[in-house]
């Protein structure tokens, strides 16, 4: 990013605003308010316990190991944060626990003790941040870097490789609004400003980043270029890798600046490096993000096919075709007759669902797009279903992950995967996941529900994210993992890649060989040796540490 004096991004003494603090979820749940289950939901949970239930109920509080981190290592890093902001105190250590997965619940349930962070660190802006890291490295001292933590592939957990303590840098500080360049529509935020603060602050003065994962009311800005985030709205907007303009990166061995102009060919862009790194090269710690005017209307409108190949047909042609409406999802016949079982206005649809949002300054732009994919869908056998369905999802789309954990009080498994293939391969790569994990699951004792959608589409193809349900077992832990490795492996197997947005993690890491080949791997640990000589920066996520160590911490 631009650093002269002058430059509208240079950041400046001053954030230009600072956003109220956001509340994280708990420590054992995705979020902090528990999610009422409807009446239908609770008749399809009666379908899938048929027998004994296996319900994994919360704790009070979990029972954490005592903290690693010596006391001089302590005084060190609150000589750069300061008292308040360096802390080995249970009840902090508590809400970094690592990230958001079926497995990281199940752990916070079971297992005890936990791994912990032997201390959280929360700095405020990148010096800071770098000062932190020339500590730890130091010092020996592993670093996890923390925003939302939403992470659902082990991209967060408290692991301490070969070093002897590891904290938890908490980027809640860095959140703020640092510089606005109203002329080229970019806005520099601290790393750690998360979803809702990004929005508040940009829809205060009219504009808006329009990045809304699932994970949008916890995760940060930072994570989401660290995750190669993809949001739902990510056919009008973009994935949030082609929102980045510019970041900034505090590296042990360094600073970075990167991306000065919206295009260039000054060699390899470097900030592909930094792309989907997951804290293992460095800490992102500024990300400059192209922005859009607030829209000034929205219009609404679903439909259903009869069947989930013309669906995939018709969602192929749009695309291929140039149109752009914002949201864009495909729901196939098992998901869809599940969202018909929860009531509502959806209890007489069949087939599958599609349901779409469009955008435009004015009304008649937005009508526009939403005509023109109108025509499409009806060549492809689609009958419209109006409004309803789609302001509907609208209304709840933040709310399915609160819902794992109330069903997992009562037994239930619900959790979600993802890849993304060509739309040759899109059926049989389907058909490989759905099998892969219906045989798992049904080989534990479970009698699973598989459910598809597609919500990222591109010309060439497009992502597919699969919802499984099924009940628990005695062992839910060894259930899940199971499961979980032989979709993986059905994945790599059929052509699709590990992962579309949710990252690897520590999780996705032992089948991303399959997919870059050792050479790949070995360029992604020379990169991390350049960037990272000691080994500190998230050990084992991404790139698996020179000597592995069992367990998390």
């Amino acid at each position: 990013m631009p650093t002269t004096p002058d430059s509208p991004l240079s950041t400046p003494m001053r954030p230009l605003a600072v956003p109220a603090p956001r509340p994280r979820g708990d420590w054992d749940a995705w979020g902090s308010e528990p999610a009422r289950l409807p009446a239908a939901a609770k008749a399809i949970v009666a379908t899938l316990l048929p027998g004994k239930a296996h319900p994994v109920p919360h704790r009070a509080r979990p029972v954490l190991p005592p903290s690693l981190l010596r006391d001089d290592d302590l005084a060190a890093l609150t000589a750069v944060v300061g008292t308040e902001h360096a802390t080995r105190d249970d009840a902090v250590r508590m809400l970094h626990l690592g990230g958001k997965s079926t497995t990281d619940l199940l752990r916070r349930r079971l297992d005890e003790p936990q791994a912990a962070p032997d201390a959280v660190i929360a700095p405020t802006g990148h010096d800071q941040v770098a000062a932190v890291l020339r500590v730890c490295a130091a010092r020996g001292i592993a670093v996890v870097p923390f925003g939302g933590g939403t992470s659902v592939v082990g991209g967060v957990d408290p692991v301490r490789g070969a070093h002897a303590a590891v904290i938890a840098l908490d980027l809640s500080r860095t959140a703020a609004l640092l510089a606005l360049d109203e002329v080229s529509l970019l806005a520099t935020f601290g790393a750690g400003t998360t979803g809702p603060q990004a929005e508040e602050l940009l829809g205060a003065r009219g504009y808006t980043l329009g990045h809304f994962p699932q994970s949008f009311l916890y995760a940060s800005l930072g994570g989401y270029a660290a995750t190669r985030s993809s949001g739902q709205a990510s056919r009008g907007y973009g994935r949030f890798d082609e929102l980045v303009h510019a970041l900034r990166v505090a590296a042990p061995a360094g600073d970075l600046d990167l991306g000065r102009s919206p295009a260039s060919a000054a060699g390899p862009d470097l900030r592909e490096l930094f792309l989907g790194s997951e804290g293992a090269f460095g800490v992102l710690t500024e990300v400059t993000v192209r922005i859009r005017p607030v829209p000034a209307a929205t219009a609404y409108r679903a439909w259903s096919f009869p069947d989930f190949a013309a669906g995939a047909s018709a969602f192929r042609e749009a695309t291929q075709r140039g149109i752009r409406p914002t949201v864009l999802r495909l729901s196939d016949e098992t998901e869809t007759r599940v969202n018909a079982a929860m009531g509502g206005h959806l209890t007489r649809l069949r087939g599958c669902l599609a349901v779409a949002t469009f955008e435009g300054a004015t009304a008649a732009e937005a009508e526009a797009t939403r005509d023109a994919l109108d025509a499409v869908f009806r060549a492809h056998g689609a009958t419209s279903r109006g409004e309803d369905p789609a302001r509907s999802w609208e209304r709840g789309r933040f709310a399915s992950p609160a819902l794992r954990d109330t069903l997992m009080d009562s037994g239930v498994l619900a959790e979600t995967l993802e890849t993304a293939t060509t739309w040759s391969n899109l059926p049989a790569l389907k058909s490989a996941v759905t099998a892969a994990l219906a045989e798992s699951l049904t080989a534990s004792g479970s009698k699973p529900i598989v459910l598809c959608h597609i919500s990222h589409v591109y010309p060439a193809g497009a992502s597919l994210y699969f919802t499984v349900v099924a009940a628990l077992t005695d062992d839910p832990q060894t259930q899940w993992s199971t499961a979980k490795d032989a979709a993986s492996r059905a994945i790599g197997d059929a052509g699709g890649t590990i992962t579309h947005h949710h990252a690897v993690g520590r999780d996705h890491r032992r089948y991303l060989e399959a997919e870059i080949g050792p050479l790949g791997v070995e360029v992604l640990r020379a990169v991390k040796g350049v960037l990272d000589p000691e080994g500190i920066m998230n050990p084992g996520a991404l790139v698996a540490p020179a000597v592995e160590t069992p367990g998390h911490a």
